[in-house]
């Protein structure tokens, strides 16, 4: 089986995600990744054999989404351009993971694929919004990205076509500690801007990632790292607590070593906000954004004594059997009709 998995490439969270999915997916058959996007960091190790700038994110000094700077990149005919040239039918599979261009070629050459990821769980209307809902955002997360069938990733399963997140090795297996620190990822903003409202909280430290950093450096109570997977992944396994966004992966594996979480979604990422909502459950505490008031609010989350409650998530060679046994099925019935020896061999 050839496998096409389109990855959007607009954070770190879907990269990190394919990192440890492809290992999954290449028991299955050869596996070929498109990245579209520009603001991710990782990527290396993946075998990506076609790319794209697609639709790319820039920030403003607030924290929020620059609209006007996302516009004038934003290039539709090119869009169309790259998704014309994709080769689909080369694939007997296209798993889509939020990415625009493959859902773009998938509708203009009729091909059946698979949204795979947190956002196809958002075409479910169980799954938790925030008291104020976003039209704008809304109509994003549904029509963005869409597949012959969507199969959904979030904090637990809302609904039956969404299962428990994709956790990765290193935190599965690894052995959580508390060494003090408080880890932070908020990458809507600036190393100086973060070390403003943490550095009077003397009696704290910090390890702050940000995308600026290109050493370790200290300055005081913080300690800043450049985006690395294996670092950040050691500093949230050792931590006390971690502060971020309102993604998804990052929250999902704080959660299940059982670290306390501190979140502040990004201005005008609605999904965060929706994300944001799920967490609490878990008595997340949520921040609109860095002010006078942040380390107040940081100083009572992190002496808080309420113990974290740890969700259950599934493994995830299942979460990848269930996915392709729902693909199979739903959203590629030709492949059963093709004769090639083992074309569907699944394993166990």
């Amino acid at each position: 089986m050839r496998i096409f998995y389109a990855v959007q490439a607009t954070g770190n969270g879907h990269i990190s995600r394919a990192m440890e999915i492809l290992p999954y997916l290449q028991q299955y058959g050869e596996v070929d990744i498109f990245l579209s996007g520009t603001n991710a960091q990782l990527g290396q190790g993946l075998p990506v054999l076609y790319r794209s700038k697609g639709l790319s994110l820039d920030y403003n000094k607030k924290g929020g989404l620059d609209y006007w700077k996302i516009a004038k990149k934003l290039k539709p005919l090119m869009l169309v351009k790259d998704a014309m040239k994709l080769p689909l039918h080369r694939y007997d599979l296209i798993l889509n993971d939020f990415e625009c261009v493959t859902s773009l070629a998938c509708k203009l050459k009729r091909m059946p694929s698979v949204h795979f990821g947190h956002q196809a769980s958002f075409k479910s209307q169980l799954v938790p919004r925030p008291i104020q809902k976003d039209l704008l955002g809304e109509w994003v997360l549904k029509n963005y990205c869409s597949g012959s069938i969507n199969l959904g990733l979030h904090f637990k399963a809302y609904d039956d076509n969404i299962n428990t997140p994709i956790i990765k090795s290193a935190v599965v297996n690894a052995k959580p500690t508390d060494r003090g620190h408080v880890t932070v990822y908020l990458p809507q903003y600036q190393g100086s801007e973060i070390a403003t409202y943490l550095k009077s909280l003397t009696y704290i430290h910090f390890q702050v990632f940000t995308r600026e950093t290109r050493t370790i450096k200290q300055l005081d109570n913080i300690t800043f790292f450049p985006i690395d997977n294996e670092m950040f992944t050691q500093s949230l396994i050792d931590c006390h607590g971690i502060i971020t966004g309102g993604g998804f992966e990052t929250p999902a594996e704080a959660l299940y070593l059982g670290k306390r979480v501190m979140v502040m979604p990004i201005h005008g990422q609605y999904e965060q906000w929706c994300n944001a909502a799920a967490l609490q459950e878990w008595n997340v505490p949520v921040l609109d954004n860095l002010t006078t008031r942040t380390g107040v609010c940081i100083h009572r989350w992190y002496f808080n004594d309420a113990p974290v409650e740890k969700p259950i998530f599934n493994e995830n060679a299942q979460i990848i059997r269930w996915m392709m046994d729902k693909a199979r099925i739903s959203a590629a019935p030709a492949l059963a009709s093709k004769e090639e020896p083992g074309l569907l061999s699944y394993p166990g």
